[in-house]
């Protein structure tokens, strides 16, 4: 199982506003990310914005496909991406910046 870590900045002043929206993200948005591979996803906000993700996934690569296949994704990422700093055009979920893990202690 890969443990995969990512940033992704979140504009300070739509800090609040996407806290809210992922308190009811759709439950077909939920249940493609299961099915691509997706397991203990995790998203952790900091005030200023910093937006750290967490997921397990037994392939990075193939989940990512799965979901960047996937219609409910698009329609996620479109209405997501106006919350985001330094996409440069891209989805969100596409500019994901992967951390590399140095230490991990199970």
């Amino acid at each position: 199982m890969q443990r995969v870590c990512f940033l992704l900045k979140v504009r300070a002043e739509r800090v609040d506003e996407y806290r809210a929206r992922h308190e009811h993200v759709w439950a077909d948005m939920l249940t493609a990310l299961s099915a691509a591979g997706w397991h203990n996803y995790s998203l952790f906000l900091r005030e200023d914005g910093l937006l750290v993700g967490y997921l397990e996934t037994p392939d990075f690569d193939r989940a990512r496909a799965a979901m960047e296949a996937a219609e409910v994704n698009a329609r996620w990422q479109a209405e997501m991406a106006e919350f985001f700093e330094e996409l440069d055009g891209r989805a969100p979920d596409a500019a994901m910046r992967p951390l590399t893990e140095v230490f991990h202690l199970a």
